[in-house]
């Protein structure tokens, strides 16, 4: 049994970025599925869409790679994890890597990207950090 589904989808995309695969599959959860779709909305991944195999939900995440055939994911790293939570403020949380990187923050009103979060004028958790 999966304790944290964040991380495991996380180290599948990451796995499969350096194994330079063309897609993945993730176990389905909200969250995840929210991740992946900052993650397309950023331009990380091409796409992605929800199967369902023998009456269980999987994500299936089609990885994006650059001309060179290097993945477009520099890095992708859990922060918050179960045994120690880490939470942001508003101010907190306005740009990371310059702006070439992505903080993704579970908030009140949902998942959303740092930038997103920082407009809504609201904090919370924070979930992981690409670039």
């Amino acid at each position: 049994m999966i304790n944290d589904i964040i991380s495991d989808s996380l180290t599948r995309i990451r796995n499969a970025g350096m194994r330079k695969l063309e897609t993945t599959k993730l176990l389905h959860s909200k969250v995840v599925e929210a991740l992946v779709g900052i993650f397309q909305a950023k331009g990380y991944i091409e796409s992605f869409n929800v199967i369902e195999e023998d009456k269980k939900k999987f994500i299936n995440v089609v990885l994006k790679y650059d001309e060179k055939g290097k993945s477009v994911i520099n890095e992708l790293k859990r922060i918050s994890k179960p045994g120690r939570r880490v939470y942001k403020g508003k101010d907190e949380i306005k740009c990371f890597k310059n702006g070439y990187g992505t903080i993704v923050v579970s908030t009140s009103h949902g998942v959303l990207a740092n930038d997103e979060a920082y407009k809504a004028g609201v904090g919370g958790e924070i979930l992981c950090t690409i670039w």
